[in-house]
């Protein structure tokens, strides 16, 4: 396998990243059509009631819209509502003065673009991780992939957690809040949370059938 292919997620979880560990490129989907209530434009955050989702405001014409087409409602407050949130989840975690100021400049540049933003995030995300992964985006849509070529469009479903059987294996680190592990959270709580041990744990997060 050389190839990941995924669409484009608002600040990922864990098993995004677990599928990238083993050094494959990534190729992102990027004329596909956007799908409603996924991790295109959301994120779960850890905090002191537990799971919470985020959601990234979107604009556009229903129906089947690209992607890159997609806009971001800036004109409600979500950008303070997720900092806020962000803040309340982690600003006591060991790691988040150092990585904050690069979310926080991301975050209030306010792309027009749910793409833009996704892609922006996940730069940053990968730097953090200190993954040389090579990302690369498609061409056209793929109906069929060719050998080589994993395909996880749509794998990840924030609605079905028995998705990442075969992607994910759950392993777990000190959050800031409860005793109970919230599996798959966003890839920032596990940066915020760990800092520099972090790439370990999503490369042991990969699920044994990935490495076949």
């Amino acid at each position: 396998m050389d190839y990941v292919l995924i669409e484009a997620q608002y600040l990922p979880p864990i098993a995004f990243f677990a599928s990238l560990s083993g050094g494959e490129t990534l190729l992102i989907e990027k004329h596909e059509h956007y799908v409603k209530q996924s991790y295109r434009n959301r994120c779960q955050l850890v905090d002191v009631s537990g799971q919470r989702s985020l959601t990234v405001p979107v604009v556009h014409g229903g129906g089947k819209t690209l992607i890159t087409d997609v806009r971001i409602d800036n004109a409600q407050k979500w950008v303070n509502n997720h900092w806020r949130s962000l803040r309340s989840a982690y600003g006591k975690a060991p790691y988040f003065e150092y990585y904050a100021d690069d979310l926080h400049h991301i975050l209030y540049s306010k792309p027009a673009f749910l793409y833009d933003l996704n892609v922006q995030l996940l730069s940053m995300c990968l730097k953090a991780l200190r993954f040389e992964t090579i990302v690369t985006e498609t061409m056209s849509y793929l109906e069929k992939v060719e050998n080589g070529v994993l395909d996880l469009r749509n794998a990840i479903d924030v609605k079905n957690p028995a998705s990442l059987n075969g992607i994910y294996t759950p392993v777990p680190y000190a959050q800031v809040f409860g005793s109970t592990f919230v599996e798959n959270a966003s890839i920032i709580d596990l940066i915020f949370c760990v800092g520099p041990g972090a790439a370990r744990i999503v490369k042991n997060s990969r699920s044994a059938e990935m490495n076949k």
